[in-house]
């Protein structure tokens, strides 16, 4: 699925496309999401972002955090903190709860943050 949305000052794509290969969100030794049913989510001016689904994620390991985004071209993101042995670290996956209806397909994916996790492996 691709779509260029317009914010009055110029084109803004996003593409979401399933990723087949293995995903996985690795933080301290633990997997916190392991799928073959990710989507990839391509969007202008950022980094591809996995989304997860999540009968894929071990959410008893997440904790909804109070936090939240708006995104113009998503909707409202909410978030989650991860728990791990030595403490939350905190905000570190989001999900959109109710997208807006352009990117309708990551309703009920979760995506982590790179920079809060110690990897997310792509593989075969």
């Amino acid at each position: 699925m691709s779509t260029d949305l317009n914010d009055g000052q110029a084109t803004h794509r996003i593409e979401i496309l399933p990723n087949a290969r293995r995903c996985r969100v690795i933080h301290q030794g633990v997997t916190f999401a392991d799928t073959h049913a990710a989507l990839t989510l391509s969007e202008t001016g950022h980094e591809n972002v996995y989304y997860f689904p999540r009968a894929d994620v071990n959410m008893a390991r997440l904790e909804r955090s109070i936090h939240t985004s708006h995104c113009p071209f998503k909707g409202d993101a909410t978030y989650y903190h991860l728990l791990t042995e030595d403490g939350p670290v905190e905000n570190a996956v989001w999900s959109y709860e109710n997208p807006l209806d352009a990117v309708a397909v990551i309703k009920g994916y979760l995506a982590f943050y790179p920079s809060r996790v110690d990897r997310i492996d792509v593989t075969s």
